[in-house]
């Protein structure tokens, strides 16, 4: 896992793969909005960069947010359930370093982004995974795993999966809340690529109010990862306490970036850029399923959004990503993305993939030296 995290931040691009560290590529987005929104900021502010900003976040952004979630039905209060963060890794981090103590159980969705599992083992968490299908995870296996183990909270990311890009079924949704409700647990719902969903997506947050369910969110895949501006929203109790936690650890979140943010936000281009990189990804999604199909890969459960693809490719896929980091490729085997690391053979690939014709040449010399070496 480690290994595959400092391939990704490489500044060389000897060894990668388009889209390997889950961004999309800059002439995707728009770099010359977010630095004309640097610039203005640079030009209105002046003095008041030099000093620490707010503990809970930059209060003009907090109302952004706020006003953005009311509007998907989540009742958050700027003051009350806001908490800017560094991104969602960070406030994923506050939340674990809250609530979970060593020898706690924390559910978690098999296949699941990788990072959130060593965070947590780092407490001592004991991980146990919930299949993850199209439609959610498996809500009866939640149920028996919840009555057999008490789990202190559930991560689940509900809108644009990663790395399957399924969103959950108003079933899935509500049947999760009730769980949660009967077995008295958390609910922590990760929303970091659902700007990619084509509209309507259901936010547990919403459906729950706040009341049990956390919700994470954050600007890096859409404007800029280097600003990493995040936020989270919880009930009131939750929120304070998160917010100390915050302060104790690093006292505020950079203001610089989040007036960045807001200024993007203010100037009303953010939902047309939205767009814009939506339409791009879907159109990309079609080609590289096409492409992937090609190969030989089975894709069981076509994705209707976001920038993954979660191929099988029939065969164990951690010898396959080690032969390909011999040739300077970067892949994702299916095993990192499982909480018990149990052998894979499905694969995470980026849609990005579709505008790289070497990209397609190299995947087939690798696949074809592998299958002769087995």
């Amino acid at each position: 896992m480690a290994w595959l995290l400092r391939s990704m931040f490489r500044e060389s691009n000897a060894l990668g793969m388009p889209g390997g560290a889950g961004l999309l590529p800059p002439d995707w987005l728009d770099p010359e909005m977010v630095a004309g929104a640097v610039r203005a900021v640079g030009r209105s502010v002046r003095g008041q960069l030099v000093s620490y900003g707010h503990p809970q976040g930059f209060a003009p952004l907090r109302q952004q947010i706020a006003a953005f979630l009311q509007n998907d039905g989540v009742p958050a209060h700027p003051e009350r359930n806001l908490l800017t963060t560094n991104g969602v890794t960070h406030a994923l981090d506050l939340i674990a370093r809250h609530l979970v103590k060593s020898g706690d159980t924390v559910l978690v969705e098999d296949p699941a982004w990788f990072v959130i599992f060593g965070r947590l083992a780092a407490f001592g968490a004991r991980l146990i995974g919930v299949p993850r299908g199209p439609d959610g995870p498996d809500t009866a296996l939640l149920e028996q795993l919840a009555a057999e183990h008490k789990p202190k909270l559930f991560i689940v990311n509900s809108a644009v999966h990663n790395p399957t890009g399924h969103t959950l079924s108003a079933g899935a949704a509500y049947d999760i809340l009730r769980i949660a409700e009967r077995h008295d647990f958390l609910v922590v719902e990760d929303d970091t690529y659902g700007e990619l969903h084509p509209g309507g997506a259901m936010k547990l947050a919403a459906l729950d109010r706040l009341k049990r369910v956390i919700l994470v969110g954050g600007y890096s895949k859409m404007l800029a990862a280097s600003l990493r501006v995040g936020y989270l929203a919880a009930n009131p109790e939750i929120l304070q306490k998160l917010g100390d936690l915050k302060m104790l650890a690093g006292l505020t979140s950079p203001e610089l970036g989040e007036r960045v943010i807001h200024r993007v936000l203010m100037e009303g281009q953010y939902r047309r850029h939205i767009e814009r990189v939506r339409l791009r990804v879907d159109d990309a999604r079609q080609r590289c399923l096409k492409g992937l199909q090609k190969l030989g890969l089975k894709v069981h459960h076509e994705p209707h959004a976001g920038m993954f693809v979660w191929a099988d490719y029939g065969r164990d896929t951690e010898a396959l990503a080690r032969l390909a980091a011999d040739h300077g490729m970067l892949l994702a085997p299916g095993t990192l993305f499982s909480p018990s690391q149990a052998p894979s053979t499905m694969l995470r690939f980026s849609v990005t993939i579709a505008d790289h014709r070497g990209v397609w040449a190299d995947l087939e010399k690798i696949f074809a030296q592998n299958a002769s070496s087995n």
